[in-house]
């Protein structure tokens, strides 16, 4: 003799109408079940209870097919084992290995679970782009914004991404339901896995784009803004997100990376956020001294040489450099002296230059004495 099974009402047990979307059982669920939680009330027996109830009433409302047979025979239907068409071996008890128990648990309490894989199976990230640009030691010591063309996806014009011809819209896959994933059971175990027939996506189109042979984007070329800081150096890596490929499915876009390589100047160098110089003056100028014009990024300045300036002497000039991308303030120019030796003398040039040498005698310079000296104590003499 069969017992008489006790009726419910799931939909009042959510508190929703008979006509609620699957949409409104969810948020019903899971407004619900964060309420009543055995972790959110551990001592709560009657809440332990109430959990129970509506863990069971989602199990059937959510659940297309079981959700008929209750609509159509209440309870005697959902735990006599109807199916949708009315005969016996269907679904019997709950399934709590099933992907919606499990699924939706995990979606509401830890933030994913296979439902959310599914969708983000579906909506997949579109790929980073990246790009090479060039820029001048002065455009990189200052900054500088450029406008580059970028090839990318992006979505369809046609059909505004749908994938689907003018007319036509993509339907929802018959097999999965919209859902992407089909559920294997055997025994007491389900497996979710990729709906064969909509390879995932969980929509099927009949009439795919012309333009865009239904993948909703197409190729394109886009004009992007760069901003470059002051102080960049090559290998700067700068990251624009969103403007990478779009997205298929409706996923969100990949990132454009932009890498910054700063091309040789003609009379800096770069040493972190110091420049260097080299200045040629001649043998006059730096036995008797002057004045010079010296270039640094801002233009060109006077530098004054003291008398007797030897070749290779470096002058510092404080935050006359490039600004620190690190934000620590400018680095120095370093003006390095090189004294030029004629290569080709008048016959006049040579006889002063001889007289010079006698009358300055054979080691008169500070360096060449300090070397004598020390060749002297190293080998003795």
């Amino acid at each position: 003799m069969r017992v008489p099974v006790e009726e419910k009402d799931y939909y009042q047990i959510l508190g929703i109408p008979r006509d609620a979307s699957p949409d409104d059982v969810r948020k019903a669920y899971r407004r619900l079940a964060k309420k009543y939680h055995p972790d959110a009330s551990p001592d709560d027996r009657e809440a332990e209870e109430r959990f129970k109830e509506i863990r069971e009433a989602y199990e059937v409302l959510q659940n297309p097919e079981k959700r008929a047979v209750y609509d159509r025979f209440g309870m005697a239907g959902v735990k006599g084992g109807f199916s949708a068409t009315g005969a016996g071996g269907g679904f019997g008890d709950f399934d709590i290995f099933g992907e919606s128990f499990f699924g939706d648990i995990f979606e509401s309490f830890f933030g994913g679970g296979p439902r959310t894989r599914a969708r983000a199976r579906r909506a997949q990230r579109g790929a980073d782009i990246a790009y090479r640009m060039q820029v001048t030691l002065l455009e990189a010591a200052r900054g500088v914004e450029r406008t580059i063309e970028v090839p990318r996806s992006e979505t369809c014009p046609r059909c505004q991404g749908t994938g689907a011809a003018a007319g036509t819209e993509p339907k929802v896959c018959p097999k999965c339901r919209g859902r992407g994933q089909v559920l294997l059971t055997q025994g007491f175990l389900s497996v979710s896995q990729p709906c064969d027939q909509c390879r995932g996506r969980g929509q099927i189109i009949d009439s795919p784009c012309p333009e865009c042979k239904g993948q909703g984007r197409v190729r394109s070329t886009r004009d992007i803004k760069v901003s470059v800081p002051p102080g960049a150096e090559s290998g700067l890596r700068l990251r624009l997100n969103g403007e990478g490929d779009l997205g298929r499915y409706g996923g969100p876009p990949g990132d454009l990376y932009v890498e910054i390589e700063v091309e040789e100047h003609p009379i800096f160098n770069r040493d972190g956020d110091d420049l260097l110089c080299e200045l040629p003056i001649s043998f006059p100028q730096a036995a008797l001294g002057d004045s010079v014009e010296v270039p640094t990024l801002e233009g060109k300045i006077r530098l004054k040489i003291p008398p007797g300036t030897q070749s290779g002497k470096v002058f510092r000039l404080r935050g006359k450099g490039i600004v620190s991308l690190r934000g620590y303030g400018r680095g120095d120019l370093l003006i390095r002296v090189a004294v030029e030796v004629p290569t080709s003398l008048t016959k006049r040039q040579k006889e002063l230059i001889q007289e010079l040498a006698e009358l300055s005698g054979e080691h008169s310079g500070p360096l060449s004495k300090g070397f004598i000296e020390k060749v002297k104590e190293v080998f003795g003499g």
